[in-house]
């Protein structure tokens, strides 16, 4: 081969060697920019899924609040809850009738918690007394379980005995009641006689009637 085409033949070898390697730049080039495109995609289809994840979570937990609001109104799957100490507005009135030989105080029970309520059987009654609390016996009477519709009351009556003694006796200072199966207790001046006649001790003299043993008002 003379000097002449050695030289056009390197020259040309040159030549394709760079051409070559432009093109293998230019998809290298291509590559890291589609790579990095994907790479975008990837991560804005992960933020939606996230997203979309946050508002089935909210919807849930709202979902799920109201549930519970709705569980806890007056007629919870169609049953009435009972009446609570809180939503009662207790009252007591003397009721005794001249001529008997007990006194008689009524008490009333009415319902102001915006919501019929259920009840049955008989309050607690406790006396506070200059010599320590009473508790009141229940009559024994029967006591049917009833319904006090919203904005309606209930009354029962407490029968305590006279004091004829002539002495001074045994001063009332306060009356506790309970509504019947609740344990919160509502303190109330006593509107009955001041005094009851000391006992011996072998048993309360104050008695308790169910809930409507006492008439309207007494």
């Amino acid at each position: 081969m003379s000097a002449s085409r050695r030289k056009a033949f390197l020259v040309s070898a040159a030549l394709v060697g760079g051409a070559m390697l432009m093109t293998a730049c230019q998809d290298a080039d291509s590559g890291d920019a589609q790579g990095s495109s994907s790479a975008t995609s990837s991560g804005s289809s992960a933020t939606g899924s996230n997203q979309g994840g946050g508002k089935n979570s909210s919807a849930e937990k709202s979902s799920g609040g109201e549930g519970t609001l709705a569980g806890t109104g007056s007629n919870e799957n169609g049953k009435i809850g009972k009446c609570r100490t809180d939503e009662l507005e207790v009252t007591a009135k003397d009721s005794t009738i001249t001529g008997d030989t007990d006194g008689t105080v009524a008490v009333q029970l009415k319902n102001g918690g915006g919501r019929d309520c259920a009840m049955s059987g008989y309050a607690g009654v406790d006396l506070k007394t200059s010599a320590g609390s009473m508790s009141a016996k229940r009559t024994g009477e029967k006591a049917a379980p009833l319904v006090l519709k919203d904005g309606k009351s209930v009354f029962f009556g407490i029968n305590y005995p006279a004091n004829d003694s002539g002495g001074s006796g045994v001063r009332i200072t306060g009356l506790v009641v309970t509504p019947p199966d609740e344990t919160k207790s509502v303190t109330l001046d006593w509107p009955g006689a001041g005094t009851l006649p000391v006992t011996d001790g072998t048993g309360s003299s104050l008695k308790v009637g169910p809930l409507g043993s006492a008439g309207q008002g007494g």
